[in-house]
């Protein structure tokens, strides 16, 4: 390894190409395997992504990028942030964390939301003025020597201290004054400590993230930067340096890294607009090593190389060293496109995957350094398919530009809320506190298994529908039985609310391997939104049909929105984000147009992707919340006041759309809550709103079961902030990870609660 880092990625899928990582978790975690064999297939995925790297020839390959679980949780553990309730519950080091993450039936686990404007969740960490900050796990130090016991030198990667504590949220009896950012002098000195300890051992470089200054901060917290990297870059026995940024613009933070003693810094080219302006106007580069993130880390389209070159080029003389590398991890992006027989040929020439990404950035630096004649081959083979996509006329649809031109503004409006709840009450007949699920219910072996032998042909759609039809009847039943009062058939048929819906509409490709990691063992397949948008047929009505068929409860019409079918597919980048999302709303509106048309009195379009696709930056806001809460409210305003629509929004920060929630003016409105223990409401009190609500009171997400008690705990200081005439019951999310035993006990302890609420506000 040379001083230098060279040609690098951020970080790399961890799941294992097969998502090995995650049958070893669910084997762990139900009991079918025991520690040692879970430790030695994270030891071969580890292992076998070095190699890979390694042998892709870049310049430097990071270590401590792998995660049982959550990179932020494993960085509490490593600095002894582990609250004093997972501490006390006696069990070993990977249980502990474990139960931070999935809770146990004493202990729920800890808040999780999305990382910045991603996917991807991390948990989060509780900070307080008596957290006792030390090396508690030396992991990032082991995972070091690993590597190098296999002749591979590689770079440590942590979460940076000031992310770090960005993302946390205070302790519980934290006075309200206090920050987990007033910690931060006492956290750079355990950093420190690591440092050493990881210079001892022979680290050259150490990657420390900070991605949370491509959001808006304030002077203290840029000073706060300043001084932490003053103070790790003083130390004399460490490693180097790199400090990268990215999902956008650093801005100021960009000068103060320049300034600092660091040796590198890393800067996204592709989500930051601006900073190839900044950098040009920076002087503190000229003795560092600049990687630059050419390569997109987030998205899978091949990269133009030969305008990645170009911009690299004008780069050379601002800082001592130029580097490629990806814009930010790869843990974003499947594996391998090799991996995909089934994907159409020519949208498969214009992809590129996590190892198609790592060629493109040894390729570009190649260029860079010794000259585009000694690459002339490789970049005219990488050209072809770049020329190919751009003059493509798959892409395009006359039909569905010519219907999106001719939108009206009242195409996305309603009539006035009082009116509409009125006809709705009539039409429904519902109780105070109405109870209902989120959508999904378990998907069992049998259900996933009939959708593999369907798919490899073993067996025919009939016998297809007719288990699903089965599975529907079962769920309705139980539902029946538990007395919820609005029901949902439980989505058997459905793969992921995302990836169904996109296979039954035209300018979508699906994957068969492409995974990608949302939490812990949690995976989805982001489908491929290539070119323009159109639903040829109904594709959910016939099932919600089935499904009101077998009672005379109100069942649910359940549709995915078109901010959350963009958020959650690897999107085409070849026009505005909002010409897109109008494309998918009219593709959802004809969808819930068709199931009023069927007698569904509600229709529930699913949008927990609104906060995700937020800008990081303040003064983009509201540019995105206009194009998004305009189609959704495009998708549902096609109905009769008498048709009620719902939504749900899930593991976000609420109080920054919050004004957009009231805005999409959806008649009811889910919430996740259980975790953050009703905190939302507050917010949607703040800015008046005054539609149905339904804060979750089970938190889906752990396998733990809350009893009636505290399910009616939570619903009491719902009702502090919420009137009963607008209050619903149910889960923080959909159910299709749970088993049917715990959802049925929950569910149970669910009503029971709803039944003493409902009996103690009547008194």
């Amino acid at each position: 390894m040379t001083s230098e880092i060279g040609s690098t990625v951020l970080g790399y899928p961890r799941i294992g190409p097969r998502r090995e990582l995650k049958r070893a978790l669910e084997a762990y975690w139900a009991g079918d395997s025991g520690e040692d064999q879970l430790r030695e297939t994270a030891r071969s995925l580890r292992v076998q992504s070095w190699r890979e790297l390694h042998g892709a020839g870049l310049g430097s390959v990071p270590s401590n990028t792998f995660s049982y679980y959550d990179q932020v949780l494993d960085t509490a553990v490593t600095f002894g942030a582990v609250p004093k309730r997972y501490r006390e519950l006696g069990l070993g080091p990977l249980d502990t964390y474990f139960a931070m993450a999935r809770g146990v039936e004493s202990t729920p686990p800890l808040e999780m939301t999305k990382w910045f404007d991603t996917n991807y969740h991390y948990l989060v960490p509780e900070i307080g003025p008596d957290t006792e900050f030390e090396l508690a796990d030396r992991t990032p130090v082991e995972r070091f020597l690993e590597a190098r016991e296999l002749g591979m030198t590689t770079r440590p990667v942590l979460v940076g201290p000031l992310t770090f504590l960005l993302l946390s949220k205070s302790a519980e009896g934290a006075p309200s004054s206090f920050a987990p950012l007033h910690r931060l002098d006492d956290l750079i000195e355990v950093y420190a400590e690591l440092l050493a300890e990881l210079h001892r051992a022979g680290a050259e470089w150490v990657q420390l993230d900070e991605p949370a200054f491509a959001a808006d901060r304030e002077p203290a917290e840029l000073e706060k930067l300043r001084g932490a990297y003053h103070r790790l870059g003083e130390l004399t026995a460490r490693p180097r340096l790199f400090v990268p940024t990215y999902f956008g613009d650093p801005g100021e933070a960009l000068g103060v890294l320049a300034a600092s003693p660091v040796e590198a810094v890393g800067v996204d080219l592709v989500a930051g607009s601006t900073t190839m302006e900044v950098l040009s106007g920076l002087t503190g580069l000229r003795d560092k090593t600049l990687v630059a993130g050419l390569v997109e880390g987030r998205n899978i389209w091949r990269t133009d190389l030969d305008g990645a070159l170009s911009k690299a080029a004008t780069l050379l003389g601002l800082a001592g060293e130029v580097s490629i590398g990806t814009s930010c991890s790869l843990l974003h992006v499947p594996y391998d496109v090799e991996a995909e027989e089934d994907i159409d040929p020519q949208v498969k020439s214009w992809l590129a995957f996590a190892r198609q990404k790592v060629e493109e950035v040894v390729l570009l630096d190649r260029a860079l350094h010794e000259g585009r004649e000694a690459v002339r081959d490789q970049l005219d083979r990488a050209r072809a398919p770049i020329e190919d996509r751009r003059n493509a006329a798959r892409p395009h649809d006359r039909a569905v530009r010519d219907r999106t031109s001719k939108l009206r503004p009242e195409d996305a409006e309603r009539g006035e809320y009082g009116k509409r709840r009125a006809d709705q009450q009539r039409a429904l007949g519902l109780p105070p506190l109405p109870t209902t699920t989120i959508g999904s219910f378990p998907q069992t072996t049998d259900v996933r298994k009939a959708r593999a032998q369907l798919r490899d042909g073993r067996i025919d759609e009939a016998t297809y529908n007719t288990r699903m039809v089965d599975e529907i009847r079962r769920v309705i039943t139980m539902q029946e039985e538990l007395g919820l009062d609005v029901l949902v058939h439980g989505e058997p048929e459905r793969n992921d609310m995302v990836q169904y819906f996109s296979e039954y509409m035209n300018g979508f490709v699906s994957t068969l391997n492409g995974w990608v990691q949302s939490y812990g063992s949690r995976c989805v397949r982001p489908p491929i939104l290539f070119g323009d948008v159109s639903r040829p047929e109904p594709i959910t009505v016939e099932w919600t049909k089935k499904a009101q068929s077998m009672t005379d409860k109100p069942v649910k019409g359940m549709l995915t929105g078109p901010v959350t079918i963009l958020a959650w597919s690897f999107v085409r980048d070849d026009q505005p984000l909002g010409e897109t999302a109008n494309q998918v709303a009219l593709a959802i509106r004809d969808e819930v147009t068709d199931l009023e048309s069927a007698g569904i009195g509600v229709v529930q379009v699913d949008e927990p992707a609104l906060r995700e696709l937020l800008p990081l930056r303040s003064e983009l806001h509201g540019q995105y919340l206009e194009w998004a809460v305009r189609s959704f409210r495009l998708a549902t305003s096609g109905v009769t006041d008498a048709t009620q629509i719902h939504t749900h929004l899930c593991y976000s920060e609420f109080g920054e759309v919050i004004n957009a929630i009231v805005d999409l003016d959806a008649d009811v409105t889910s919430l996740e809550a259980a975790r953050s223990r009703m905190e939302v409401l507050d917010d949607l009190n703040e800015v008046g709103f005054a539609r149905g609500v339904g804060p979750g009171v089970y938190d889906i997400h752990s396998p733990r079961v809350p009893d009636s008690a505290e399910i009616e705990k939570l619903l009491s200081a719902a009702l502090e902030a919420v009137p009963a005439e607008r209050l619903w019951v149910n889960p923080d999310c959909g159910l299709k990870t749970r088993g049917y035993e715990e959802v049925r006990t929950a569910l149970e302890n669910m009503r029971v609660a709803t039944e003493r609420v409902r009996g103690s506000s009547r008194s």
